[in-house]
């Protein structure tokens, strides 16, 4: 955590205004929230409501990835509407940009004193709806870019064909021809057909009977 001699200053006062502020870049809408008010930052307007998607619940601690975790949180919506809730869940807005910023703010003007803290830049993963009586909920996952890192490539195939849908144009393994060696990607090579120890049995058996038939 970085901060500014300006924030550093700020935080230093008996009196402390400080706001949170959230940008999701979906596909055809940005969503800027904060957690009261509205704040002007960067150009931008971020607001307590979104007008389409709602307002935000809570934020859950951010998390430190362990093992093959990537780090990430949740955050918790109310929605405006359960198509609202439907919508945000659509698959073509996971992977999304998702940024968290604190941010102080000037007493006197409501000013964002420069410049925020970035404290999370990673991308949308799961939404879990949650509806009951009166009350609609949406649970919303984010996590490290680098959680790209973890998936498994198991359909790569060393081929040009394969190569050429990762690097269009690339030919680099056209026309390769005489490789006798298969190389396998994402997976186990199959295993041979062949028991090794009891060929080598069965060889080391005829080689003797073709010694001693020489002493016949």
């Amino acid at each position: 955590m970085t901060l500014t001699p300006s924030m550093m200053t700020a935080l230093q006062q008996s009196h402390v205004r400080m706001t949170g502020l959230v940008k999701i870049e979906l596909p055809d809408h940005t969503i800027r929230l904060c957690d009261g008010g509205f704040v002007d930052w960067s150009g931008e307007r971020f607001e307590c409501v979104d007008p389409i998607f709602g307002t935000i619940d809570s934020i859950d601690s951010l998390e430190d990835g362990v093992s093959d975790d990537a780090p990430g949180g949740r955050l918790t919506f109310f929605p405006a509407s359960s198509s609202a809730a439907v919508q945000l869940s659509s698959p073509e807005f996971q992977g999304a940009r998702f940024r968290l910023w604190l941010a102080v703010l000037d007493p006197m003007t409501n000013a964002v004193i420069p410049d925020p803290d970035l404290l999370f830049d990673g991308e949308l993963d799961v939404t879990v709806f949650n509806e009951g009586l009166g009350e609609r909920s949406l649970d919303m996952e984010f996590v490290s870019s680098a959680e790209r890192l973890f998936e498994v490539q198991e359909g790569a195939r060393l081929s040009d064909a394969f190569h050429q849908e990762i690097w269009p144009g690339e030919r680099g393994l056209a026309n390769i021809t005489g490789i006798k060696k298969k190389v396998y990607w994402g997976g186990e090579a199959p295993q041979s057909g062949i028991n090794r120890g009891a060929a080598w049995y069965v060889g080391n058996m005829l080689s003797e009977l073709r010694a001693n038939s020489a002493f016949v």
